[in-house]
């Protein structure tokens, strides 16, 4: 184990710390998971896709991955892992061509006694309703790889293990999912630096009308919270979080994001959304909010153009 595994490991296990902080004494859900049939069969919007993994057990949950995409006919890789830490299958989907690759990821396991709508059912369903857009007009110009998960929140372990075993070659860019289900605002983080890269997320964003320090915040490094694309950027590789938050809550989620510990001492009285049901039996699909879901589907499709039409050049 290397020491950069050592301290994901290490973040992995205060963020589990953190989060029975922030869960308290709560009493177990009552979340029912939707029957898989009817999910398999129902409306394909991301609302409705969000109930593919919502309430179910880790190991259902990334079952139900595999059968979606073998119910549709999609061509996937599975990635088996085991280590120590623990297991889990990524899957991978790969659409599209040319020489560069933008990698888009969402975790599909929750922590245990949480629903996880949106940490992180209502991304997997992002990624699936996006996929199929693509699948009906893949870009020619660009390659890109869907990449669900396993294990994040055990320190972004199925990541981890991805990036070690995976080509970092020819990577434009990684976009990882992570609270997309509420809010009106999109906020890209860990972006401490300007890159290329995030010039094209900031180009993208703005072709579909967003505007910068308003419907879209770009914030630097946050500690403690984190996500999959982390791994990618012990890599290397210019990679950010992408989250959706409330405009009226920006300044109480600075506050909250960048003192989590002082932030969750005072847990017991108000926590700004999304992460009032962050870890918690409160993450239920009832919380999510249709309209964000196609917002990051939007914004990941303009991505999908700009990355693919953009050759930027080093500063």
């Amino acid at each position: 184990m290397s020491l950069r595994d050592i301290g994901f490991f290490v973040r992995g296990r205060l963020n589990r710390a953190m989060s029975r902080v922030l869960k308290g004494r709560a009493a177990a859900h009552r979340e029912t998971p939707a029957p898989l049939d009817a999910v398999l069969s129902g409306p394909r919007t991301p609302l409705a896709l969000s109930r593919l993994l919502t309430a179910r057990d880790n190991a259902a949950r990334e079952s139900a991955v595999a059968a979606w995409l073998t119910a549709r006919g999609v061509p996937f890789t599975r990635h088996r892992f085991a280590t120590f830490e623990g297991r889990g299958d990524n899957y991978i989907v790969e659409l599209g061509g040319g020489d560069r690759t933008l990698v888009l990821v969402a975790h599909h396991d929750a922590v245990p006694g949480s629903p996880g709508a949106n940490d992180n059912a209502a991304s997997v369903a992002i990624l699936l309703a996006l996929l199929e857009r693509l699948a009906a007009a893949p870009p020619s110009r660009l390659r890109v790889r869907l990449l669900f998960t396993a294990c994040e929140e055990l320190g972004y372990l199925g990541a981890r293990v991805y990036v070690r075993e995976a080509s970092m070659d020819r990577i434009a860019g990684v976009v990882s999912l992570e609270l997309c289900g509420m809010g009106d605002a999109l906020a890209i983080w860990d972006a401490a630096t300007e890159t290329p890269f995030l010039r094209t997320v900031r180009g993208a964003l703005e072709s579909v009308g967003r505007r910068a320090d308003e419907t879209y915040h770009v914030v630097g490094r946050i500690p403690v919270f984190g996500s999959d694309h982390r791994a990618f950027a012990a890599m290397g590789v210019p990679a950010y979080g992408l989250t959706v938050v409330p405009v009226a809550e920006a300044d109480a989620l600075r506050a909250f994001v960048f003192s989590p510990m002082k932030s969750a001492l005072r847990a017991v009285k108000r926590r700004p959304v999304p992460f009032d049901t962050y870890h918690t039996t409160r993450d239920t699909l009832a919380t999510l909010d249709g309209r964000a879901l196609d917002a990051v589907v939007q914004a990941l499709e303009a991505l999908v153009v700009e990355a693919a039409t953009t050759r930027p050049r080093e500063p």
